[in-house]
């Protein structure tokens, strides 16, 4: 398959190498390693159900920036011969094409101060250099994603079509959740009330979707765009927060290892709204705690619906990690308003 999908794209498979990289979870990647260097990818169908909105929404935003901001790097895809964005296989999978970045790197998980602030400060660069593009132009690559009202919703179904067994050993995390239910009417009256203004966001700002350089160890360019997508600024700094701050991931069994390092909230604060300066009111970033909050109480609700379900949508590897990772954001959110209330 991958030679059809490489001639497609105009490259010889006898001239490339290719190695699978391990660290997405939603998408197949590969670095190939030839005459030059690329990384091909095979879009997630399950996910992105409509994969030219999400080719659509980055071939929009890679035309603004090259003509309003053209020293800005912005990886966005290598068309095919016959001038498409994406080749579908055999199976229907839509495969893409970027250029390879050399001397940079990756990090999943944050080790310190510069890494938050460096991290934070290129997710807000790319948002403020969209700031005025035309959002109507852009689609849902996933509905209503970070939608926080959907998503209590979606967790109220499955507590009632769940089982007994599954009801009982999630009691604890169920109680929580169901406590933690004023947010979401905080989240309601933030956005009737238009105090938040759609714009792109990227969606998905873990710092695995930042490209180090490896001599200055600074942000060079945001990766992994296929949320690049209208949103609120509240959800790219929110899930900063919720993944920066804690030194640990949501799979992390112990919670007593879960804590809030005062360090790397403060920088990545610092460097987000170094670049988002001129775009936010001060009644807005004061929202900052807020969007901590929702973030992890999204993602809470939405491994204990999973869970709930019947581990349906989230890949586990052991029968009780949906509500391991339910229970961890649920301590990680009692923690962040611990420490900014």
């Amino acid at each position: 398959m991958l030679p059809v999908v490489l001639k497609a794209f105009g490259l010889d498979s006898e001239k490339y190498q290719c190695d699978r990289i391990t660290s997405g979870h939603i998408n197949f990647t590969y670095k190939l390693t030839g005459p030059n260097q690329f990384i091909l990818q095979r879009i997630n169908k399950n996910i992105f159900k409509q994969p030219q909105v999400v080719a659509n929404n980055i071939r929009l935003a890679a035309d603004y920036l090259s003509t309003n901001y053209s020293d800005y790097l912005f990886p966005s895809s290598i068309q095919s011969t016959s001038g498409e964005e994406m080749v579908f296989d055999s199976e229907g999978y839509p495969w893409r094409l970027f250029p390879y970045i050399s001397n940079t790197f990756t990090v999943d998980k944050v080790e310190t101060v510069d890494e938050a602030f460096s991290a934070a400060s290129g997710f807000g660069r790319l948002t403020a250099h969209l700031w005025n593009i035309d959002v109507s132009a852009f689609h849902e690559t996933i509905p209503r994603f970070h939608d926080l009202a959907l998503r209590f919703e979606q967790f109220e179904t499955a507590l009632k079509n769940s089982t007994e067994e599954r009801k009982i050993d999630a009691k604890w995390a169920i109680d929580q959740c169901l406590a933690q239910q004023p947010l979401v009417d905080e989240y309601n009256r933030l956005i009737d009330s238009k105090e938040l203004t759609l714009r792109i966001m990227h969606n998905d700002t873990k710092i695995n979707n930042i490209l180090f350089d490896r001599s200055s160890r600074k942000a060079v360019c945001v990766i992994d765009l296929d949320t690049l997508m209208p949103g609120y600024f509240i959800y790219d700094l929110g899930d900063m927060i919720r993944t920066f701050v804690s030194p640990v991931s949501e799979e992390e069994k112990d919670f007593s290892k879960i804590v809030f390092r005062d360090d790397i909230y403060q920088s990545l604060i610092d460097g987000y709204f170094s670049s988002m300066n001129n775009c936010l009111t001060t009644e807005q970033k004061s929202l900052a705690p807020f969007a901590g909050y929702m973030m992890t109480y999204i993602m809470a609700l939405r491994f204990l619906a999973d869970y709930l379900n019947g581990d349906i949508y989230y890949q586990t590897h052991y029968p009780e990690q949906n509500l391991i990772r339910a229970t961890n954001q649920m301590h990680l959110l009692i923690t962040l308003q611990a420490a900014l209330k």
